[in-house]
C-alpha cells in the first residue's frame, strides 16, 4: 500500500511538472522561436516583413504547438515599395513541438489567417508584387541542403478576408470583400481530395472594361482532386452561388510553367429571377418578396493557357425571354425583358473577342426601350455597331425599383442614337469610315440623395451626335443654389469610353452665384475643420478639355469675387488657369496659373502669375495665406496696392502650398496707405524719440521682391516720411524672422532733447573708438533690424560712409543667390532623371506595342513598323530638346535675376 501511494505521489509530481512545463515553455523558448521565424522570413523573401509579436501555445492545437504572428505586414520593394502585399491581424499555425524546440525542420500542419488584406498587382511592365520569394531560398549557401521548412498541411482557413487583384496588362480587376474560405486534406499525399468551402459578401470582376460581376454575394463548395505530381486540380460541383444564381461547373486547372485550364459552367435552373439577382440595385432591396416570371439560359467555358503572353479561349452566353419583375409594394412592373448576350473569344487572342447583343428590349410602364450592340477587334481596329431608342420617365423608377432612403429621381429621358464604324477612324479623322447620328434629350431632371441632399437639377440637356463629336447645344440647371447654363462639344467620346483614348472637348459655362465653400466642403470656421489631410486631386492623363467660364459672384473661403471670367484647360495631367479676371478686395485681379500631377501625385506642382490693381492691403493680407508670408507687414497697413507676382512650387498637406518649395519674384506698389501699430517701427520711433515714425502715411512706395527656400529678399528702395529720408532693404523669413538694414537721414529738429542726447552718445562712442564724427542738422543713422515682427531687435549706429544700401547688403544677397542656384540645380537634376525615365518608358512602350501586334493579332507591316519607329525616335528627340531648353531657360533666367 505504501509503495502504491509513493508511485501515485511521484506520478502526480511528474504530471504537475509536465503541465507547468507546458505553460512555461512558450515563454522559455519564445526568443528562439522569434529569432527562428524572422531569420527564415529574411532569408526567404525579397520584401519588408514586420509583425508585432509571436504568440506560442501548447494547448491551442494540442498535441501540436500553436505559433501565431500578430499584426503581420508584407510590403514590396523597388517599384512596389509603396504597396502592401498582405496585412493580417493574425496568422496561426500548428507545428511539430520538437521541431520548434530544436529549431530544425518546422513541420506545419494547419494555418488559420484572421482578417487578411491582400492587394495583388501586376504592373504595366508585367511584374507581379507577389513574386517575392528569393530564387535560392530553398537551398542554404553553406551546405546546399534544403532549408528547415516542411509543409505537412492538413487544414487551412481564411476568416473575414479582403482581396484585390489588379492586372494592368491583362486589363483585369477583381475584388472580394468579407471572404471566408477553408480547405482540408492530406497535402503530403501525391493524390488526395481537397474539401473546400468559400463565401464572400461581395465579389466584383471587370475584364476589358466590361463588368461581369458587381458586388455579388458568392458561395462555392467544391471537392477538388489534387494531383501533386502534375500540379493538376480537377473538380465537379453544382454548389456555386452568385446571389440567387446557382451554377454547376466542372473541369481542371493545372499549374506548371503556365496555367492550363478547361472549365465549363452552366445554370441548371432556367428561372429568370436567378439572373435578375445579379443586378445589384434590384437584389439589395427586398429581393425575396419580388414577383418574377420568364426564362433564362446561362452557360460558358474557359479553355486554354494563361501566361504572360497569352490568355485562354472563353465564351459566355446569356439568353433572357419574356422577363418580368415587380416588387409587391410598388405599383409598376418592368416587363417584356428580352435580351441575348454573347461574349466569345475562340482562341485567346484578345483582338478576336466579339461582344454582341443582337437585340435587347424592355418595357417600363408600357414605354418600350430597344437597344443592340456589336463590338469586334478591340485591339487592332475596334469596330462598333450600336443603337438605342426609347423614352424613359425617370420619376417612375421609384415605382419600379426600391431606391435608397431619401433618394429622389425625376425627369424625362429621350434617346434615339446609332453608331457604326471603326473607332480608330475617329482619331484619324477618317469620318467616311464611321457613321453616327441621333439625339439624347433630358428635361426636368432632378436627383437627390444622402450624398447630394440639395439635389442636382437640369431643366434641359440637349445633345446631338455626328461622326466628329457630341454637340451639347443647350444645358441649364441648378446645383448648390447656383443657376448655370452651358453649351459645348465632346470629341473622341467613343474612343475614350472603349479604348481609354484621350477625351477632347470644350464647354462654355455661365453662372450667377457660386459658393465654392459649399461645393468643396470648406468651412470658414477653422475650429470646425477636420484634422484629416486632404488628398490632392489627381488630374487624369487622358483628358484634354477646355472650359470657358463666366460667373457673376464667387465666394471662396473669405474671398468674394465679382464678374469672374476666364478659361480652364485640362491637358497632360495639368490644369491651366488662363486670363482669370475679376473684381475683389475693392480692386481688380488678373490671374494665370497651373496645377499639375504629372510628376507627383502626392505633391502637385503649382505656378501662379498675377497682376492686381487697387486692392485693399489689409483685406488682401487676411484673404491669402501666401500673402501673409510674403508681405507680413500687410496686416498693419490700411490702404491700397498694385502688385505683379510670379511664383512656382509644390502643394503639401491639406492642399496648402509647401512654403519651402516656393520660388518667385514680383513687385509691390503701395499707392497710398497708413502704417500703424507696427512694433519694429514703434521701437525705432521710441529709440530716436521721433514720434512721427510711430504712425506714418505712405504713398507711391514701390519695392521689388524675390523669394526662395522660405526667405523673401526685399531689394533696397527709398522713401521720405516727415522730412526723414529712408532707404530700406533686407530679408524676412516665412517664419516672420527679420534681417533688415535701414539707412536714415533724420533732422535733429525732429528728435527733441532725448533724441539729440541719444545722437550725442553715439558720437561719443565713435570718438572713444578713435573715429571722429561730425553731425550736422541731418543725422545719418543706420539701423539693423533683426528678431521677429512681434519681437523685434534693433541696433543703431552713425553711418560712417556714403555707400548705398546695396553695398551694405552684398553678403546677404550673395548667400541668397547661392541658395537660389542650389535650388535650381536640384530642379535640373530632377528634370534630367525624369527625362531619362520618360525616354526609358517610351522605348518600353514601343517594345510592348510591337509585342501586342504579334500577340493580339494586330496587322503587321513594314510601313506600320517604320512609322512607329520614326514616331518613337521623334518623341525621344523632343524629350532631349525639351530638357535642353528647360536647362538653358533656367540658366538664362537665373543669370538675368542675379545680374539685375
Amino acid at each position: 500500500m505504501k509503495k502504491l501511494k509513493k508511485t501515485l505521489k511521484i506520478t502526480g509530481i511528474v504530471l504537475l511538472f509536465l503541465i507547468g512545463f507546458l505553460f512555461a515553455a512558450p515563454y522559455l523558448f519564445k526568443s528562439q522561436i522569434v529569432s527562428f521565424v524572422k531569420k527564415q522570413i529574411n532569408n526567404s523573401l525579397n520584401a519588408k516583413v514586420d509583425f508585432k509579436d509571436v504568440d506560442l501555445s501548447f494547448f491551442r492545437h494540442f498535441p501540436k504547438v500553436a505559433v501565431a504572428l500578430d499584426q503581420l505586414q508584407v510590403v514590396g520593394v523597388h517599384e512596389f515599395s509603396e504597396d502592401t502585399l498582405i496585412a493580417a491581424k493574425r496568422i496561426d499555425a500548428a507545428v511539430n513541438i520538437m521541431s520548434v524546440i530544436k529549431g530544425e525542420n518546422m513541420n506545419i500542419y494547419s494555418v488559420e489567417i484572421d482578417e487578411p488584406r491582400i492587394h495583388a498587382i501586376v504592373n504595366k511592365e508585367g511584374k507581379a508584387n507577389w513574386d517575392i520569394v528569393k530564387t535560392d531560398s530553398s537551398v542554404t549557401k553553406e551546405t546546399g541542403e534544403e532549408k528547415p521548412f516542411n509543409l505537412q498541411l492538413q487544414r487551412y482557413r481564411i476568416n473575414d478576408g479582403y482581396i484585390r487583384y489588379v492586372d494592368e496588362p491583362g486589363d483585369m480587376d477583381a475584388e472580394m470583400v468579407n471572404l471566408d474560405h477553408e480547405g482540408s486534406g492530406d497535402f503530403t499525399a501525391d493524390l488526395f481530395t481537397l474539401r473546400t468551402k468559400t463565401k464572400a459578401d461581395a465579389v466584383s470582376f471587370t475584364y476589358s472594361k466590361i463588368p461581369y460581376l458587381a458586388n455579388t454575394q458568392t458561395g462555392i463548395d467544391a471537392d477538388i482532386q489534387v494531383n501533386n505530381k502534375t500540379n493538376t486540380y480537377t473538380f465537379k460541383t453544382d454548389k456555386i452561388n452568385l446571389n440567387q444564381l446557382v451554377l454547376a461547373a466542372e473541369g481542371f486547372f493545372q499549374m506548371a510553367d503556365n496555367y492550363k485550364m478547361d472549365i465549363k459552367f452552366n445554370a441548371p435552373s432556367t428561372d429568370f429571377k436567378n439572373i435578375l439577382s445579379l443586378i445589384p440595385v434590384v437584389y439589395q432591396k427586398d429581393f425575396s418578396n419580388i414577383k418574377t416570371s420568364g426564362q433564362a439560359v446561362f452557360n460558358g467555358f474557359v479553355k486554354g493557357t494563361y501566361s504572360e503572353t497569352q490568355i485562354p479561349a472563353y465564351n459566355i452566353h446569356l439568353d433572357v425571354k419574356n422577363g418580368f419583375f415587380q416588387y409587391p409594394d410598388l405599383p409598376k412592373p418592368v416587363k417584356d425583358i428580352n435580351l441575348t448576350l454573347k461574349v466569345d473569344n475562340p482562341d485567346g487572342v484578345t483582338d478576336h473577342m466579339v461582344v454582341e447583343i443582337p437585340r435587347g428590349h424592355i418595357e417600363i410602364d408600357n414605354d418600350p426601350f430597344d437597344f443592340r450592340l456589336l463590338v469586334k477587334n478591340p485591339v487592332s481596329d475596334m469596330f462598333v455597331d450600336a443603337a438605342a431608342k426609347g423614352k424613359l420617365d425617370l420619376s417612375k423608377i421609384a415605382q419600379l425599383v426600391k431606391l435608397d432612403q431619401g433618394t429622389k429621381l425625376a425627369g424625362l429621358l429621350s434617346a434615339d442614337v446609332n453608331i457604326k464604324g471603326n473607332v480608330d477612324a475617329i482619331q484619324q479623322q477618317q469620318f467616311d469610315r464611321f457613321n453616327a447620328g441621333g439625339t439624347i434629350d433630358l428635361s426636368n431632371f432632378f436627383y437627390a440623395s444622402k450624398d447630394y441632399p440639395d439635389g442636382i437639377k437640369l431643366d434641359k440637356l440637349q445633345s446631338s451626335f455626328n461622326p466628329k463629336n457630341v454637340v451639347l447645344s443647350n444645358i441649364s440647371g441648378q446645383y448648390m443654389k447656383t443657376n448655370f447654363a452651358a453649351n459645348g462639344q465632346i470629341n473622341n467620346l467613343l474612343a475614350y469610353v472603349l479604348k481609354d483614348q484621350t477625351l477632347d472637348g470644350s464647354l462654355n459655362v455661365k453662372a450667377d452665384k457660386l459658393n465654392l465653400n459649399d461645393w468643396m466642403g470648406v468651412s470658414t470656421d477653422t475650429a470646425t475643420q477636420g484634422t484629416e489631410a486632404a488628398e490632392p486631386f489627381v488630374v487624369p492623363n487622358n483628358i484634354h478639355f477646355t472650359v470657358n467660364a463666366g460667373v457673376d459672384e464667387v465666394k471662396y473661403d473669405k474671398l468674394d469675387i465679382q464678374d469672374l471670367s476666364g478659361t480652364l484647360e485640362i491637358a497632360n495631367e495639368t490644369v491651366q488657369l488662363r486670363n482669370i479676371k475679376g473684381n475683389a478686395l475693392n480692386g481688380t485681379m488678373n490671374i494665370n496659373g497651373s496645377y499639375s500631377t504629372a510628376e507627383s501625385k502626392k505633391q502637385p506642382d503649382i505656378s501662379l502669375t498675377y497682376d492686381v490693381k487697387d486692392l485693399d492691403v489689409e483685406k488682401t493680407f487676411y484673404a491669402f495665406n501666401t500673402v501673409q508670408k510674403l508681405m507680413p507687414i500687410g496686416q498693419f497697413i490700411a490702404g491700397k496696392l498694385n502688385s505683379q507676382l510670379t511664383m512656382k512650387g509644390k502643394l503639401g498637406e491639406n492642399m496648402m502650398p509647401d512654403l519651402g518649395s516656393l520660388t518667385g519674384n514680383g513687385n509691390l506698389l503701395l499707392i497710398q496707405g497708413f502704417l500703424s501699430k507696427f512694433k519694429p517701427l514703434e521701437q525705432i520711433a521710441q529709440t530716436l524719440n521721433v514720434r512721427e515714425l510711430e504712425q506714418i502715411s505712405i504713398k507711391d512706395v514701390k519695392n521689388y521682391i524675390e523669394f526662395t527656400n522660405g526667405k523673401v529678399m526685399v531689394k533696397p528702395f527709398k522713401t521720405k516720411v516727415k522730412d526723414i529720408e529712408m532707404e530700406i532693404g533686407g530679408f524676412h523669413g516665412f517664419d516672420q524672422s527679420m534681417d533688415y538694414i535701414i539707412n536714415l537721414k533724420v533732422p535733429r529738429a525732429l528728435m527733441g532733447e532725448k533724441g539729440n542726447a541719444f545722437v550725442n552718445n553715439l558720437v561719443s562712442q565713435a570718438a572713444n573708438k578713435g573715429v571722429p564724427v561730425k553731425v550736422g542738422d541731418m543725422v545719418p543713422i543706420q539701423i539693423k533690424l533683426g528678431g521677429f515682427i512681434k519681437n523685434p531687435q534693433i541696433k543703431t549706429d552713425l553711418r560712417q560712409t556714403a555707400s548705398d544700401l546695396a553695398t551694405d547688403l552684398k553678403q546677404q544677397v550673395t548667400d541668397f543667390a547661392k541658395a537660389k542656384v542650389d535650388s535650381t540645380k536640384t530642379a535640373v537634376t530632377k528634370a534630367v532623371k525624369d527625362s531619362v525615365e520618360s525616354a526609358r518608358k517610351q522605348l518600353t512602350k514601343a517594345a510592348e506595342d510591337e509585342l501586342k501586334k504579334k500577340l493580339f493579332g494586330k496587322k503587321d507591316s513594314s510601313t506600320l513598323q517604320n512609322t512607329d519607329t520614326t514616331n518613337t525616335k521623334k518623341k525621344l528627340e523632343e524629350t532631349g530638346k525639351g530638357l535642353i531648353r528647360d536647362i538653358f531657360k533656367k540658366k538664362k533666367k537665373d543669370t538675368a535675376k542675379t545680374g539685375g
